[in-house]
């Protein structure tokens, strides 16, 4: 991708800004938080990285973090650990690898991908309290809680989505989205202008999934109407009961 120096620094500005917006907005981060970045190696987290990086440079909050990759054994996602390390040592963040693994077999009434997502979450907050983190930044943008908002509707009848923040009731440990305000499409000028290596996904289950069918829907809405990512994003917050069914007490 061939881009000039000040359409970069437009670029790095506005993500930087949106960064800091969510982080602001929805308390994302106090002092003396400390925390754990999942990197998956995809685009997302490890521009998250990055961003983490340069605010870490602003006196206030301060803050530190730690990266930590999730392998599963059993998965053939091929992350190139070396590079992913290099990367985050690069911007002085420390880096660690974990392996895990989920047998499908055991639990057929949950989806496959569903056990695979809920095994990396759950070594996420084994290798947070080793390292005393309070907090996990998951790599999440805008795009993804949207589409999440929309599948949970259309399949799950439920108005709900990935919060920018989720605080954990069985223990002192937080879920943190920083990248909630900013777009996909940021992301990826982002991982052009950087070069990211892209990993090698080859998910045997990636077939059952319906968010790429969603993606697409989102995409005509767009078409539709060009705000309708915001007038999603703000009905999130404006919830007006008065206008919805209202079940009768017996």
């Amino acid at each position: 991708m061939q881009t000039n120096n000040t359409d970069t620094q437009k670029l790095l500005f506005h993500l930087n800004a949106k960064f800091g917006k969510a982080m602001k907005t929805y308390g994302l981060v106090n002092d003396g938080d400390k925390i754990l970045i999942g990197i998956s190696g995809g685009k997302d987290s490890l521009a998250m990285v990055e961003l983490f990086a340069k605010r870490m440079q602003i006196f206030k909050p301060k803050f530190s973090v730690e990266a930590v990759h999730v392998s599963v054994s059993n998965i053939p996602y091929q992350a190139d650990i070396e590079y992913l390390k290099q990367y985050c040592e690069s911007f002085n963040v420390p880096f660690h690898h974990v392996t895990t693994e989920f047998d499908a077999s055991t639990d057929t009434r949950k989806s496959p991908c569903f056990l695979c997502s809920w095994n990396r979450r759950k070594m996420l907050f084994e290798i947070a309290q080793k390292y005393n983190c309070n907090k996990i930044a998951l790599g999440h943008h805008q795009d993804d809680i949207l589409q999440t908002l929309l599948m949970n509707i259309t399949f799950q009848g439920a108005f709900s989505t990935m919060p920018p923040l989720l605080k954990m009731n069985k223990m002192d440990i937080n879920i943190i989205r920083p990248l909630c305000l900013i777009k996909e499409s940021d992301l990826q000028k982002m991982a052009d202008i950087r070069g990211f290596k892209k990993q090698i996904k080859n998910c045997p289950y990636e077939q059952d999934s319906h968010r790429s069918d969603i993606k697409r829907i989102l995409q005509e809405l767009e078409t539709m109407n060009p705000d309708a990512r915001h007038s999603l994003w703000g009905a999130m917050s404006n919830i007006q009961n008065e206008y919805l069914p209202q079940k009768k007490c017996i």
